[in-house]
């Protein structure tokens, strides 16, 4: 066996160090990776099924979706996202969205567990919004109206400075264009870190209604789950039309606070559109794929306009058993918000 030229290694040497830099690399490039990718394996995510809190029935995601967030085999009808809302309600999902103007954040500095201030950025970056209100314009079945919704991921939907500044700010442009405005409300009511300032809102967002009455547009609110507090007790209740969907909880007081102040159980279904209806405190109990159609012919009957299209002719999402599914029992727990 010779020397290297060196003398002090076998020339051999060589050939085992690029063996033991190839066996490395290989463990390097390959096998390590492979380790890493098994342990660091990605779960499914925790919203690929959806529970359905009335009969228990596991619904994927994508089709509950696909059938705005009804559940077929129930019929119960679980929160939706307001741009899920809005999107599902104009004529394929187009529309224009409205700005609102500036509003102090944190007006009272209010600060408990968490600042406000904080909360506010947490739930800005959860749904994408500025606030709990979203407010477009857009066509529903060729008739063009203004929509404003509440999305109950953000503070529950409630009824802030900011929210209300939206409202009435989305009420002035439907009076400005002369168009009929819709308002979905999913809410808790007043918000409590604002204090005084949020209950300000409801003789504020009142005017807006009177706005719209004086310039004899209609207006047409659809109550969703759920609508409570200072919210029912102003513009929510001053529709011309109040259309609920099935199964949403409409109140004031929580129905626990009702019975341990007077003392007495409560009629199964309180508080519930279907009790609601028949007591005649809403208009219609409507299912969520009948409201574009039945809120075209209210337009159209305030207006004296015709729809120009119907539900068949336009683009929109199929939904999965859409209109056999049975309504939601009046007793019925409201679930939580879903997430994305």
């Amino acid at each position: 066996m010779g020397l290297s030229p060196y003398g002090s290694h076998p020339i051999n040497s060589q050939a085992k160090t690029a063996q033991k830099e190839s066996i490395m690399n290989w463990i390097n490039n390959i096998v390590r990776p492979k380790i890493r990718s098994f342990l660091n394996k990605k779960e499914s995510p925790d919203n690929l099924w959806v529970k359905c809190p009335v009969s228990g029935e596991m619904v994927f995601y994508k089709d509950l979706e696909a059938n705005q967030w009804v559940v077929p085999g129930s019929g119960h009808h679980m929160r939706i996202k307001a741009r899920d809302r809005l999107g599902s309600f104009f004529d394929g999902g187009a529309y224009e969205e409205l700005g609102f103007p500036e509003t102090v954040h944190d007006p009272l500095k209010f600060r408990s567990a968490k600042r406000y201030s904080d909360q506010l950025r947490d739930d800005r970056n959860k749904t994408g919004l500025q606030d709990s209100i979203l407010a477009a314009s857009g066509h529903v079945l060729g008739q063009k109206m203004v929509a404003c919704a509440h999305d109950f991921d953000f503070r529950g939907g409630s009824l802030g400075t900011a929210a209300g500044e939206a409202i009435l700010t989305s009420m002035a442009h439907a009076v400005e264009k002369k168009l009929p405005f819709i308002m979905f409300t999913a809410s808790g009511g007043a918000r409590l870190q604002e204090g005084v300032l949020s209950l300000m809102q409801l003789p504020r967002t009142t005017i807006g209604v009177q706005m719209l009455n004086e310039a004899g547009l209609p207006y047409i609110v659809v109550l969703t789950n759920p609508t409570t507090g200072g919210v029912t007790a102003s513009y929510a209740m001053l529709g011309d039309v109040h259309i609920a969907e099935p199964g949403a909880e409409i109140g004031f007081a929580g129905a626990r606070v009702i019975e341990q102040t007077i003392r007495e159980k409560l009629p199964d279904g309180f508080q519930r559109s279907e009790y609601l209806h028949e007591k005649g405190m809403v208009d219609m109990v409507v299912h969520r794929h009948n409201l574009r159609d039945t809120i075209s012919s209210l337009v159209g009957i305030f207006t004296k306009a015709e729809a120009t299209q119907t539900s068949s002719s336009v683009t929109i999402a199929k939904p999965v058993e859409a209109d056999d599914a049975p309504i939601m029992t009046p007793d019925a727990p409201p679930e939580a918000a879903h997430a994305e």
